[in-house]
């Protein structure tokens, strides 16, 4: 009889581990990773502080949750767990509040119904870097091999302290209410539509802003782990029923948040999707005209090329990082940074954990546009009135795993020459590949870290050339 050893198929990406819920993403396959975290952080000599763990609205993530709080506890680490779903930046800044070691997040962000995930925050609350996460891999890996885990029932658990239930909203609320003045934006006479897209996100919004002249309405606000007729990541289509509900109701802007809401999105008055790349040059200026701030600007090469014009304009340097918060968070500490921010519409801010933050970058929007007295689209207005018009698209392709390294050939190998007229004056390699336009244009083309994607993103001076530009990296690519 022949013994066939089934691959281990936890893989950890860009953000953590994504599975689909039933096939790969089991019970059995999640204690593993809790127990690569719990030797890890055992053996890194952080046990004593704890870990938190949270979870957003997906099917059974409570559930998910809970088997990882009781191998945690197996292992005598003590466990903050959230009674209900949380959004991704309370439960990071709740890393910093109880000085725990870290924290699990089930969640699979903006995904599919069926897709849930696994992330690791580290002891800053950020996402870990890939030294750390090489580290707990290698420990799930000998968990796995060895079939083993630690566990103690919940029931037990708790009943020895060892897993500890923490609503962490109380402390987050005080914490943001420190960076934004909340009060100024209840007083003001704004209608605001919110869409938590019926994840973590849910209320959270209304509950900071309720109780002024701020007319709010939500939309999505109840669970519905199916996400019918959409998927929880803050764009269009996805947005398309919170556009209309802002036209229909006249109100100012539409604010989203993700699956986890860690990320944003914006619908101007009009209906009008704002790009997020617009979001983060507009949330730039924000900090260094209406605030004042002075500090680097961090961004990652996906993001747009108004960052570095705002950056020559207000006299701030801007850096820039592969695609992943892992990266811009430690640059944003050591360059003291006002904000980074990356293409998939996630921002963080200084003063607050270092890592992305969709609830309170929709306060900061709405208190510029409070501040301003500008809607959505006049403030876009003066931002190009400052940087000059860009405009920003993105495609996402799926492929069959065998065809990536032809892909990856007939890209390299493209010549540079020119692109839809203009020169290309170089080909950047740093995380993927991204063609620079000798007009401050460009084109990338690479690979998700999470999903079996290739994506496609380009920046230009009009909506038109953007489509083109997009439909000659397809060209390139082959697909």
């Amino acid at each position: 009889m022949i013994n066939i050893v089934k691959p281990n198929p936890i893989k950890f990406g860009t953000d953590g581990w994504r599975a689909v819920i039933a096939e790969e993403f089991t019970f059995e396959n999640v204690r593993y990773c809790a127990q690569g975290v719990a030797d890890y952080l055992i053996k890194a000599k952080m046990a004593k502080r704890g870990i938190i763990i949270g979870y957003d609205t997906r099917f059974a993530s409570e559930e998910f949750a809970a088997a990882s709080a009781e191998v945690l506890a197996g292992n005598g680490i003590k466990v903050y767990l959230t009674p209900s779903a949380t959004p991704t930046p309370v439960i990071s800044y709740g890393v910093l509040a109880k000085k725990a070691a870290g924290a699990i997040i089930i969640t699979a962000s903006h995904n599919p119904g069926e897709w849930n995930g696994f992330k690791y925050k580290d002891e800053n609350g950020w996402s870990a870097s890939d030294e750390v996460t090489s580290r707990i891999i290698n420990f799930i890996n000998k968990s796995y091999a060895a079939g083993k885990v630690n566990r103690l029932a919940l029931a037990e658990a708790r009943k020895k302290k060892l897993v500890v239930m923490t609503d962490l909203a109380p402390v987050y609320f005080k914490q943001i209410s420190k960076l934004v003045d909340i009060e100024g934006l209840k007083r003001a006479n704004l209608k605001v539509v919110i869409d938590p897209l019926y994840g973590a996100g849910i209320g959270y919004l209304k509950r900071i802003l309720e109780g002024g002249s701020l007319k709010l309405l939500e939309i999505h606000g109840t669970r519905n782990p199916i996400f019918p007729g959409l998927h929880p990541e803050p764009i269009p289509p996805h947005l398309n029923e919170l556009a209309e509900t802002v036209k229909k109701n006249k109100a100012n802007v539409g604010l989203a948040t993700d699956g986890d809401a860690d990320r944003m999105g914006i619908i101007d008055e009009k209906g009008n999707f704002v790009t997020q790349l617009q979001v983060f040059a507009l949330l730039c200026l924000y900090f260094l005209e209406v605030r004042g701030e002075r500090g680097a600007i961090i961004k990652t090469l996906t993001t747009t090329n108004m960052a570095n014009l705002l950056g020559k304009l207000y006299n701030v340097p801007v850096h820039q990082t592969p695609v992943g918060f892992k990266y811009i968070a430690p640059l944003m500490k050591s360059k003291n940074a006002i904000i980074g921010g990356e293409e998939s519409g996630g921002y963080g801010f200084r003063g607050h954990v270092l890592e992305r933050d969709g609830v309170l970058g929709n306060l900061f929007f709405l208190d510029f546009m409070v501040k301003t007295g500008k809607n959505p689209s006049k403030l876009l207005e003066y931002l190009y009135s400052k940087v000059g018009p860009h405009y920003y698209n993105r495609v996402d392709i799926k492929f069959p795993e065998v065809e990536r390294k032809k892909i990856i050939e007939r890209v390299c190998n493209h010549p540079l020459g020119t692109m839809d007229g203009t020169k290309v004056l170089k080909l950047d390699t740093t995380d993927g590949y991204r063609f620079m336009l000798a007009d401050n244009s460009w084109l990338l083309v690479r690979f998700s870290g999470t999903e079996p994607l290739l994506r496609i993103y380009c920046e230009t001076n009009t909506p038109e050339r953007a489509l083109r530009l997009l439909q000659i990296g397809k060209k390139i690519a082959g697909v």
